[in-house]
């Protein structure tokens, strides 16, 4: 084919394999292309669309004739589509001089991308746009083939070995020219001036066609790292996106419209200014959006510790050092941390309280430990001590102080909101105390804290210029200034760059944090006690459901308590692995945040986790009122996450109970009638016979009357005074309707068969044995009732 024919089918070929950006063509679906399932089709696109594959041959082949392709600006992130829409150029270096304005009767604003922007942008976006495709079986997203060419597109364009590979080209002298400067038809107030790509200080005085090799290579990593990093990170609400913008950028867009103000008397501008004030960007992340994003964390942290180390002498550093070794040295302050700082705030904000979180935990817990990616292994030892953070990694725990205190304050909000007796959500807690009990981290974190709360002590134009330019690295101190004090002002760069001049910050290691980890800790004992106490319920239930349990005349559940719980189905092991998880993470917490022994105690005693006298779990914590019990706020929280509940008792005529699961509806009925004719017939001769103090007496009380529990119990908050009416001797049939009595009467029945015993027969047999049983019983239990209890 030749070139313009290459030219004309590219945009369809790129929209066939990513599928188009309102979603109605799903292309190849590598999302859900899996080996595993379809692995004829899977080697097929890994190969056609590997770094070296025909895909990025042809991509290279139309970069070196410059071609160009239209990006609809509707199609981008939120904020961003919203400030082009304004002619407010975002900061980032991949929108400038890119945007094109429509030509007549065209609609909607462009950006005009060479063909590698353009197939990074569409295989960026397809994870955000690809929603709702069709799956017919279980789909793991970290073994698709779109998981798979992420790692494989990072580890070839940013590696921890060697360069970046160069792309093949027939010619080996040509290099794969930068998009051409296009100047757009209407002026825009740029976000970019402060601090410009690594890729422009290069190649600044050199023809695009003629650029160094090592340009060219951080060219191609730089527009991957913006494309994925914009892309998936780049979500969020526009307020948030202007709280972002360097200080002197706003002056400049706050100068721009006012001059369009001034210029249009407000009708148009003051429109789209009310709209992008007004615009709130819904933005659900999945957990394969998130899986990717970690993916792209981890290997950043790998990628930035490949750095060589630095030279002694600062001269040979500037001569020696290549476009991709600077690269790797601000990745991620400058390219990342900002936006995945409020990527991770709007996960921790919106995302539900359930299991499916551990995705994002583990993102978040990924990037607060980039020791963990460095090169240097540990020292293999027989003990299994936890590893010492080294020292070296106080400056990045400093420069991203917010991510480790903010977003645990974050976490701890989250955990005190969730069921710690299930094993998952127990299991997260565990994993964030773990990370945070490293030896050496909670020492370093409060000395940023301790750093960011210094005083301030220098000229404050020095400081307002440092805190303008948070990214570009260094110190704009004189070298006079002690290193402490430049350290302070990288801490509150970092801070004030992300929060703002006016926020008040919360310290981890303050009163208010440690409160909620006591209340935490306090949650954690509850949870213990909780599923000591399914573990016990559990196995009662499982000993008494016998098979002789089935010979009983009398329903036990008729008049019992409600003691079932959506818990019970967990198990024995995950209860087991709950109360490990919910132990180790006491244990870390207390080492963090150095708590005591007596602390712990005293906590326990205040909220009532102790077992009562019985044995028993204690009931949700209420106060005595005039009206009975009310449930204070701790109360309804144990309520709802099912820490403790109130033993619920049916208080009426038991005659008249909803019909239950394991009795026969029509019987039941049937025999209510039954029952009610015979009460209203005989009922004085009842009255009669139960008023008599010899045996018949007490026989006649032992069947017919329902007498009032003796045993106090503790009503759920209602109102106290209930009306106790005695409803006097009665027969009571129901249990008859009941299937395990049915079931019961069939099988002795059966049994008698085989015994040549008639029907007859075998019922004298079982009235005379019940009459025995029950001479028996009123001897020794005057009180107890057969089938009212």
């Amino acid at each position: 084919f030749s070139l313009k024919e290459l030219h004309s089918i590219f945009s369809w070929l790129v929209e066939s394999i990513f599928g188009s950006l309102d979603g109605i063509i799903v292309g190849w679906n590598l999302r859900c292309l899996q080996g595993r399932t379809n692995p004829n089709e899977y080697s097929v696109a890994l190969d056609f669309l590997d770094p070296s594959g025909p895909m990025m041959k042809l991509v290279y082949k139309l970069q070196a004739e410059e071609y160009r392709y239209d990006f609809p600006v509707s199609y981008l992130p939120g904020p961003v589509k919203a400030s082009i829409q304004e002619q407010v150029l975002p900061e980032c270096s991949l929108y400038h001089n890119k945007v094109q304005f429509p030509s007549s009767g065209g609609l909607g604003l462009n950006l005009a991308l060479n063909p590698f922007e353009y197939y990074m942008f569409y295989f960026a976006i397809s994870l955000i746009t690809q929603k709702n495709s069709p799956v017919t079986h279980h789909v793991s997203p970290s073994n698709s083939a779109y998981f798979i060419l992420v790692d494989t597109y990072l580890k070839c364009f940013l590696p921890t070995e060697g360069s970046v590979l160069p792309p093949p080209s027939s010619n080996p002298g040509a290099a794969i020219p930068s998009p051409t400067p296009r100047s757009p038809a209407v002026p825009f107030s740029s976000y970019g001036m402060h601090h410009t790509s690594l890729l422009k200080r290069h190649i600044a005085h050199q023809p695009s066609v003629n650029a160094d090799p090592a340009s060219q290579e951080i060219w191609r990593s730089e527009t991957l790292l913006q494309i994925f990093v914009e892309m998936w990170l780049h979500h969020y609400s526009l307020e948030m996106y202007q709280k972002m913008q360097s200080p002197h950028v706003k002056l400049e867009v706050l100068h721009y419209r006012l001059s369009i103000s001034s210029k249009h008397h407000g009708s148009p501008a003051q429109s789209s200014y009310q709209a992008l004030h007004a615009y709130q960007e819904s933005f659900k992340p999945t957990e394969e959006h998130v899986l990717v994003v970690r993916l792209l964390v981890k290997h950043l942290h790998a990628f930035s510790n490949s750095l060589k180390p630095e030279p002694l002498s600062p001269s040979a550093h500037s001569h020696t050092a290549s476009p991709l070794e600077e690269f790797k040295r601000v990745v991620i302050p400058r390219f990342v941390q900002e936006k995945l700082y409020i990527f991770l705030q709007h996960c921790f904000g919106h995302w539900p309280l359930d299991a499916s979180f551990r995705a994002v935990l583990e993102m978040w817990l990924s990037y607060l430990q980039p020791w963990r990616y460095a090169p240097e292994k540990p020292p293999q030892s027989t003990e299994p001590l936890p590893r010492s953070v080294p020292e070296k990694w106080a400056a990045f725990i400093q420069e991203n102080l917010l991510m480790y205190t903010k977003l645990f304050v974050g976490f701890l909000n989250r955990a005190l909101r969730t069921d710690l007796v299930s094993p998952k959500n127990a299991l997260m807690v565990f994993r964030v105390a773990k990370v945070f009990a490293q030896p050496n981290l909670a020492e370093m974190i409060l000395k940023g804290e301790q750093l960011f709360l210094e005083p301030e002590l220098v000229i404050p134009h020095r400081q307002h210029r440092l805190l303008m330019s948070p990214t570009l690295g260094g110190s704009f101190l004189s070298s006079r200034s002690p290193a402490v004090t430049d350290a302070s002002f990288k801490v509150k760069s970092h801070v004030y760059s992300l929060e703002g001049q006016d926020f008040q910050y919360k310290q981890m290691f303050g009163t208010e944090v440690r409160n909620l980890v006591l209340k935490l800790a306090q949650l954690i004992c509850q949870a213990q006690q909780t599923a000591k106490s399914i573990s016990d319920h559990s196995a009662e239930t499982t000993a008494s459901q016998s098979f002789f349990s089935w010979f009983r005349f009398t329903p036990s559940e008729v008049n019992g308590s409600y003691t079932g719980n959506d818990l019970d189905e967990i198990g024995q092991d995950s209860i087991k692995k709950t109360d490990e998880y919910l132990e180790k993470a006491l244990e870390y917490l207390c080492q963090i945040f150095k708590l005591s022994e007596a602390q712990l105690t005293q906590m326990m005693l205040k909220c009532g986790t102790a077992q009562d006298e019985n044995g028993k779990k204690q009931l949700p914590d209420c106060i005595a009122s005039e009206n009975g019990l009310i449930l204070t706020p701790l109360g309804r929280y144990q309520i709802i996450n099912g820490l403790r509940r109130f033993e619920l008792q049916y208080q009426g005529d038991t005659e008249l109970q909803p019909i239950r699961s394991y009795e026969n509806a029509a019987l039941v009925r049937l025999l209510f009638r039954l029952s009610s004719v015979l009460n209203e017939r005989f009922a004085d001769q009842m009255e009669v016979l139960c008023s008599r103090e010899d045996f018949v007496g007490r026989l006649c009380r032992y069947h017919l009357t329902n007498p009032q529990l003796v045993q106090k119990i503790r009503y759920s908050p209602v109102v106290r005074d209930r009306t106790s009416q005695n409803w006097g001797p009665r027969i009571s049939l129901r249990f008859l309707a009941s299937y395990r009595t049915l079931t019961s009467l069939l099988m002795i029945y059966f049994l008698a068969s085989w015994f040549h015993v008639g029907p007859v027969g075998c019922t004298f047999i079982i009235l005379i044995g019940y009459f025995l049983y029950a001479v028996i019983m009123t001897f020794f239990f005057e009180g107890w009732k057969p089938h009212e209890h």
